[in-house]
């Protein structure tokens, strides 16, 4: 979840990215919701790395990498863990419980960054950041299996400058699985019937009226931008390769500088571009 000023303007600014390296033991002990097609472990490596590697070297962000745990096979995704907004941090309780330890790692790189920490303790709430969307204006949070109403309430204490707006998600894992923000005010949303009727339910609830950006597949809705100072709208964006129809939507996008991201491994285990990073805006000194 990206922290963002609560300046229209500024949204998309981010300075920092924590990753996590990735355990050999996701392949056969992360969690999916479907078993399928085993993951190759070499090419999601060199997938990660690949954006480690865009974000440090072509955007000129501070990437703090964490190393993987082999007994948290899912603690490459570490979106889940933490939901960072300006100067705070939120860390969640993963609706998962083999995901709870991942906060640990989480919580020790987000304090180096002397950022403001609130723990989520309840132990009724639970909340993946893959169900946070965070427009620039307002949060939209899924529920999901994954994250539950007293986690949005939680959220909503912790974020008291916003409006939150719970969305029921169906058919997918999280509410960031069929959209993203595509850029300030834009929306990037899939084109099945789950994502189309969650993108109704926040037009509903929403006093902001957002342009949309629809394509045709749900996965590649799950994009990450960012506003850097020099480069201006930046989007990573699913590859041409993986997505082809989607690819072409995001190439009408002629003020961003587009940056395409196979994600083709970790999809295999419901992992998508938004995931596998946390990234914040420090605008005060470390």
């Amino acid at each position: 979840m990206a922290g963002l000023s609560s300046s229209a303007s500024g949204f998309g600014r981010c300075s920092h990215a924590v990753l996590r390296a990735l355990p050999e033991s996701l392949c056969q002990h992360a969690l999916r919701r479907e078993t399928g097609t085993e993951v190759d472990f070499a090419r999601a490596e060199r997938e990660h790395q690949l954006l480690a590697g865009v974000l440090k070297t072509k955007l000129g962000l501070q990437v703090l990498e964490l190393p993987a745990d082999e007994s948290l096979p899912d603690c490459v995704f570490v979106e889940d863990v933490a939901v960072v907004c300006e100067e705070t941090a939120l860390l969640t309780r993963p609706g998962a419980p083999s995901r709870r330890k991942e906060v640990d790692a989480m919580k020790r790189a987000l304090e180096s960054l002397n950022l403001n920490i609130v723990e989520m303790t309840d132990e009724n709430a639970t909340l993946d950041g893959g169900d946070v969307l965070f427009t620039g204006r307002e949060f939209f949070v899924g529920l999901s299996d994954r994250t539950n109403r007293r986690g949005a309430e939680i959220l909503a204490d912790t974020f008291k400058d916003y409006a939150v707006s719970t969305v029921p998600v169906f058919g997918a894992l999280h509410l960031k699985s069929f959209c993203s923000m595509a850029g300030p005010n834009l929306i990037a949303i899939g084109s099945s019937e789950a994502a189309q009727k969650a993108l109704k339910t926040m037009q509903q609830m929403s006093d902001h009226r957002y342009d949309k950006l629809t394509v045709p597949d749900d996965s590649a809705a799950n994009c990450v931008y960012l506003n850097i100072p020099g480069k201006g709208h930046i989007l990573l964006h699913r590859a041409p390769e993986e997505y082809p129809e989607s690819a072409k939507v995001f190439e009408k996008l002629k003020d961003h500088m587009l940056i395409p991201i196979a994600c083709t491994e970790l999809e295999k285990i419901d992992g998508s571009l938004t995931c596998t990073s946390v990234l914040i805006n420090k605008t005060s000194e470390l």
